[in-house]
């Protein structure tokens, strides 16, 4: 676990803390709770052991929520700001897919296999949250729950709630694999919701709201990401009036935001020349070497980024750990050779972006991206 500030500022990468300071420690903690006369408590030392006295868990995710960004804000959300019991990283990359899969199944990225926003197959990119590759839906060529094969929630199929737009896409199919999928259309309804399960008796209730990280994407952190925290922190508020006595509520979210305002930029010709490919997204962009090219594309990525980027090859991140203890076959072919790793607000084109004039994005290890809180209400 890491403590909420100071936050690191450094030329290092934050490395996600995974076995008891990483958001995919977070479930597990709750499901495999110890009781609370433990010498730890519950989830290890990870979440207060009144947690494991709870009569019910509510577990939410903020999509966006980083810890500076909430940290610079506590007048904008109180609420929320007087919760937080720690600071937990997200994994790498640092992009939705991949969080919100380690998130739901308890493990790293490179166990689960969702290793990136835009994955590499045999017909080309797949996007992740759109399930499509260029040749259109991709749900019988990569049927989400062989792709993602770990099961959510330790396969005790709780319900989750997400926004019903999402309820039968490729992606929510992934990694919410063995929970029982419900939607909420208007955000006062994910309450009520959440207090019509609970009172219904369910003892465990997943809830995911995206708002944060669609404002920051839009427009940065000025007045709509203000706006949109004030109405989370009015969202937990009346969580927590609405669920019944004895009920514990867990938040936390799959990743910070960087404001890329101004540094969009190409990856330099001398790379993509010993490249044939790319994948990934724009702050965790995948170089997928020619053959016999690697070492080439390595020192040409060096050379013309490595002001801008942590430049990494795959077994150097995979022996460094960023995926976690366990990288499966099956992730280890998704990924590409050499990865660029932005630093500071950079953010690398890619021509199925179109030049995307996205504000805020995430992807990469700053602390900005990768820091999280950990919020707790205990009975």
């Amino acid at each position: 676990m890491t403590s909420a500030e100071p936050f690191p500022a450094g030329s290092q990468p934050v490395l996600p803390a995974y076995g008891g300071g990483c958001v995919s420690d977070i479930v597990p903690a709750i499901l495999e709770a110890a009781p609370s006369d433990t010498a730890d408590g519950a989830g290890g030392g990870l979440l207060p052991p009144e947690v494991s006295d709870a009569r019910a868990v509510v577990m939410l995710v903020l999509d966006g929520l980083g810890a500076e960004q909430l940290a610079v804000r506590r007048h904008v959300a109180p609420t929320l700001h007087e919760l937080q019991v720690a600071t937990v990283t997200s994994v790498a990359p640092s992009t939705t897919a991949s969080a919100l899969t380690s998130i739901a199944t308890g493990v790293g990225v490179g166990e689960h296999g969702i290793v990136g926003y835009r994955i590499r197959t045999a017909d080309g990119n797949l996007n992740i949250l759109q399930w499509r590759t260029p040749h259109g839906s991709s749900l019988e060529r990569h049927p989400p729950e062989r792709f993602q094969p770990v099961s959510a929630f330790g396969g005790q199929c709780p319900p989750a709630l997400q926004n019903s737009a999402y309820g039968k896409s490729g992606f929510s199919r992934a990694y919410l694999r063995d929970a029982r999928r419900t939607g909420y259309k208007l955000l006062s309804s994910l309450v009520v919701e959440v207090r019509r399960l609970l009172t219904q008796g369910e003892s465990f209730v997943y809830a995911y709201y995206e708002g944060p990280d669609v404002a920051a994407h839009d427009h940065g952190f000025g007045e709509h990401y203000d706006a949109e925290l004030r109405a989370c922190d009015q969202l937990m508020a009346d969580l927590l009036t609405a669920v019944p006595r004895g009920t514990a509520v867990v938040a936390t979210a799959d990743h910070g935001l960087v404001d890329c305002t101004g540094g969009l930029a190409p990856i330099d010709r001398s790379v993509l020349d010993c490249a044939d490919g790319e994948s990934g997204e724009a702050r965790f962009r995948w170089l997928h070497a020619r053959r016999g090219r690697l070492n080439d594309l390595r020192q040409a990525a060096l050379d013309a980024h490595g002001d801008m980027a942590w430049v990494r090859t795959a077994d150097e991140i995979i022996d460094d750990g960023w995926l976690g203890p366990v990288v499966t076959d099956a992730a280890r072919a998704r990924l590409g050779d050499v990865a660029l790793v932005a630093r500071d607000s950079w953010a690398f084109e890619h021509p199925q972006d179109n030049k995307s004039k996205l504000v805020g994005r995430h992807g990469s290890l700053t602390p900005a991206e990768m820091l999280v809180p950990l919020l707790v209400h205990a009975p």
